[in-house]
């Protein structure tokens, strides 16, 4: 018995075919990265600004005091880099827990 096919009753494309199964190996990309800054104010203490990085970023308290100055002396310094959502977070992190003892610290992140 012989199929008969019309114009919209086509055969698969790969009926009959034999072909040879390759893998590929998918090319993931880095995702990009984004520096967390913080910005120098006037009114929230050094001591703080310390902490909150030793809190948030892991720092330890030698380096935490050498960015703290980075930022009261030239008003903006990185503090970390990450990706994304880590990023935001750290910023949500660090601009809820200063507004909760009443200090104006700015942190925002940008690009690398």
């Amino acid at each position: 018995m012989t199929k008969h096919y019309s114009a919209a009753n086509q055969p698969p494309e790969d009926e009959g075919e034999i072909g040879v199964a390759t893998k590929v190996k998918p090319q993931t990309a880095r995702p990009p990265l984004y520096k967390v800054l913080m910005l120098n104010d006037d009114y929230t203490p050094m001591e703080f600004v310390v902490h909150v990085l030793q809190r948030f970023f892991g720092i330890d308290e030698a380096l935490a005091a050498k960015i703290m100055m980075t930022v009261h002396l030239k008003g903006v310094a990185v503090v970390g880099v990450f990706t994304h959502e880590i990023a935001e977070t750290k910023v949500t992190q660090v601009m809820d827990y200063a507004q909760r003892h009443q200090h104006p610290l700015q942190c925002t992140l940008e690009k690398e």
